[in-house]
């Protein structure tokens, strides 16, 4: 045997024992605990009020933006997610933006926060266990008073959610928490509780998939009344009709599946 094939030989071997090794090390994914909560968002319903931004403010303690270009303190309005802001409503428009839902010269809004993977990279990349996941409800919550600021979980997370807080000397990350101090006291994720349409919407993940499986079986047009809040709770609900929908829950199976689900047309 030459040099050459020698090398080739070796190679191949060494690529054969790295794909063992990798096989070996592979754990088989989480799953989602049986009383896990979660939200689903149905963009065709959200009005791009904001009200769940400047609740979601309110209720965990958030300080505002400040816009250096107009030396104002933004509430409502922040451009991304940050150290300062855990929720926003984005728009998405094409062309003239003339009619919401619509792919071509239509507009859409999706709401970005933490998505509370069913199995999170930031606990897994966590050196601390500052992030963890409840065993029941699933939500991915972070101790500050464990936090180091490595940052791990910022450099982990697919979604770019965990935010560090680099204005200040003590800096830290924040992140949704799913507003888990309220739901201890038997009340709402805010932006849910305040959501005039039912956009944000919480319940139990297994019945929110339910729910997101029975309107995109109804054809565009028909009639469907629209829980708000949470579902299956006691809130006002509305009448309305089933938009053109993307046949497509977002967050069932992507990545190992997430809590926070999206439907939108």
């Amino acid at each position: 045997m030459n040099r050459r094939d020698f090398l080739k030989v070796a190679a191949a071997a060494g690529a054969a024992g790295a794909v063992d090794t990798a096989s070996a090390l592979q754990r088989e994914p989480k799953t989602l605990p049986p009383n896990a909560v979660g939200m689903l968002y149905d963009a065709t319903q959200c009005i791009g009020c904001k009200a769940c931004v400047a609740a979601c403010k309110e209720a965990n303690h958030m300080p505002p933006e400040h816009d250096a270009s107009k030396s104002e303190l933004m509430w409502d309005v922040p451009l991304d997610l940050s150290g300062k802001t855990l929720n926003i409503i984005k728009v998405y428009q094409d062309g003239a933006a003339a009619q919401k839902d619509r792919e071509i010269n239509g507009y859409s809004f999706v709401k970005r926060h933490c998505l509370h993977c069913v199995d999170p990279s930031c606990v897994s990349a966590c050196p601390v266990s500052a992030m963890t996941k409840d065993p029941k409800t699933g939500i991915v919550e972070h101790h500050a008073d464990r936090c180091i600021g490595c940052r791990y979980c910022v450099y982990a997370c697919p979604f770019s959610v965990p935010k560090f807080e680099y204005d200040g000397p003590f800096g830290q990350i924040q992140k949704c928490q799913f507003c888990a101090h309220l739901q201890a006291k038997g009340q709402l994720p805010a932006c849910c509780d305040v959501c005039p349409t039912g956009a944000s919407l919480f319940g139990l993940v297994e019945d929110l998939k339910k729910e997101a499986q029975i309107r995109l079986s109804k054809k565009p047009g028909d009639s469907h009344r629209f829980a708000r809040g949470k579902l299956g709770g006691n809130r006002p609900t509305q009448d309305g009709t089933i938009a053109n929908y993307q046949k497509h829950l977002y967050g069932d199976k992507e990545l190992g599946g997430t809590q926070i689900l999206y439907l939108s047309a």
